[in-house]
């Protein structure tokens, strides 16, 4: 049997891209998604996806959809009792279930931190593309087929006019020096559409950019 996990899912590129790696692996099943949810506007804690979007990528990837529902000011411990109570809902589902997986690609701090929140909760983290070349692998996901638009931009790090453009080979081209290709270093974060991990293309509707917190330029998309 394969062992079975869950994917952390962000509704982003690089959680879609860990979906499509481990399905081609072959030795894990993902079993199901877990998405933070920022209980005042019910959007995902950091790309600010709308939830219905976040469902329709889930059913789009034929998985369920689990919700660790949290604070807009959230710090850690916060987190971390939330995201505990989710993986018990999930151990209740999938009685043999103890390992979930992250999108994380190079950031050694924040690896180690899932592996000790992981640790305390009996949980094993799993990283499929993590120490992956950024570069290389943003035109990967490109080539494979993945489509996304970026739906937030770190205004501190990029221009706010990135928001709301195509993840393309034309944007990788764009990017300033400095920019990692992937925006692991928080600069911009996608929402995804279409990819080898979904049975069928989400059609979604684009809205307003606007300011967040003084720093983010956010786009929204709804659905169709």
């Amino acid at each position: 049997m394969r062992a079975q996990a869950l994917l952390a899912w962000s509704g982003g590129k690089d959680a879609a891209w860990s979906l499509h790696v481990l399905g081609r692996g072959g030795d894990v099943e993902v079993v199901g998604l877990l998405s933070t949810v920022t209980r005042e506007d019910g959007r995902a804690s950091m790309q600010g996806i709308r939830r219905e979007v976040l469902h329709a990528q889930a059913s789009a990837a034929g998985l369920p959809l689990l919700e660790a529902m949290i604070p807009a000011a959230c710090d850690n411990t916060v987190y971390e009792a939330a995201m505990a109570g989710a993986l018990e809902e999930a151990q209740a589902r999938w009685p043999t279930l103890r390992s979930i997986a992250f999108g994380d690609l190079f950031l050694g701090d924040i690896r180690a931190y899932r592996e000790q929140a992981c640790a305390r909760v009996g949980w094993q983290p799993l990283f499929p593309l993590f120490d992956r070349d950024t570069a290389e692998l943003a035109r990967e996901m490109i080539a494979g087929g993945l489509r996304a638009t970026l739906c937030c931009v770190d205004t501190r790090q990029l221009d706010a006019g990135f928001a709301g453009r195509e993840f393309d080979l034309a944007l990788l081209d764009a990017l300033p020096a400095g920019i990692d290709p992937c925006g692991e270093n928080g600069e911009f974060h996608t929402c995804v559409r279409d990819g080898p991990m979904f049975a069928a293309p989400i059609a979604l509707l684009r809205g307003d950019t606007v300011l967040r917190d003084g720093r983010f330029a956010c786009t929204d998309f709804s659905l169709t």
